[in-house]
């Protein structure tokens, strides 16, 4: 595996959950998702990938699945997460990077990006990573920031911003945050390996005078009856896609969920550092999470 990986958004030390979801007034956009994600999520599943899982907000709602991996580039994050949910064997906490994923090929037959593909600076790598580790037919629910959605239409229209909601490339609009048109991210998906079997549109309300008048209770009910619309056509500032993972997928070695992130080696698991004997790296556990972010040894 090349150390060569694109650049990783870091929320270290971050009190994300707190600063913007606890007392940022996103308690709209979270009813929404919960939504969504209620739509989208199988009946039942054995094991559960949560990528950019943060301090474990939508955690809970995965209780269809007997186990859920949390993965975080940042520590502090699944500490966070860790004191919420507790240390027990139904989560295993995972400090790593996405480009580099230190799992064995198709051992999951779950996943979810929530709020996360934004980060990405080579979404396909990202993509082709999290597909290489699901089981075939597995089920990925993706979402993504769009940029074509009503408001950058209209900005756009008036004259007020300079880029074009229409065009299929990447906005950055701040550094290492990014807006993804539609059409884009289903060929990402296609590129990776997923088919898309759903889409849904989420947080059609995300603007502040309206969060602020009217009742929560009201704007999510709105929110879920326009939900549906996805199948057609993407204008929210939100996109959900329900996605099957398609092809073949390798074989999960039986018992075994680790591998070398450098070298692609089996870990032996168990709650214990984690020693390669291929490349002699050392992956650290302590106080519940594994560490396999390369970049900080």
């Amino acid at each position: 595996m090349t150390s060569n990986t694109p650049p990783v958004c870091n929320y270290e030390g971050s009190e994300y959950q707190k600063d913007f979801w606890d007392e940022g007034g996103r308690a709209y956009e979270d009813a929404a998702e919960e939504i969504a994600l209620k739509r989208l999520l199988p009946g039942v599943g054995n094991f559960m990938l949560e990528l950019g899982a943060g301090a474990g907000r939508n955690t809970p709602r995965y209780k269809n699945f007997k186990r859920v991996a949390l993965v975080d580039f940042s520590r502090t994050q699944l500490e966070q997460a860790r004191d919420l949910l507790g240390l027990n064997q139904r989560y295993v906490f995972v400090a790593a990077d996405i480009y580099r994923l230190p799992f064995v090929d198709g051992r999951f037959d779950g996943a979810t990006m929530i709020r996360t593909l934004h980060h990405m600076a080579d979404p396909v790598l990202a993509l082709s990573q999290v597909r290489r580790v699901m089981a075939s037919e597995g089920v990925f629910i993706l979402e993504f920031a769009n940029k074509r959605n009503l408001k950058a239409i209209g900005r756009y229209l008036l004259g007020r911003q300079a880029w074009s909601p229409f065009t299929e490339e990447p906005v950055e609009f701040a550094d290492l945050n990014f807006d993804f048109h539609p059409r884009a991210v289903r060929r990402y998906l296609d590129q990776a390996g997923f088919e898309i079997a759903k889409q849904l549109t989420v947080s059609h309300f995300r603007v502040g005078f309206l969060k602020r008048r009217i009742p929560l209770k009201i704007l999510t009910g709105l929110d879920a009856l326009l939900q549906p619309t996805g199948a057609l056509i993407q204008v929210s500032p939100s996109v959900f896609s329900k996605c099957i993972a398609v092809g073949d997928s390798g074989t999960a070695e039986e018992d075994h969920l680790f591998q070398c992130p450098v070298c692609g080696s089996l870990l032996p698991g168990g709650e214990m550092d984690q020693v390669c004997h291929e490349c002699g790296r050392t992956w650290e556990y302590r106080d519940g999470i594994y560490d396999f972010r390369v970049d900080q040894k």
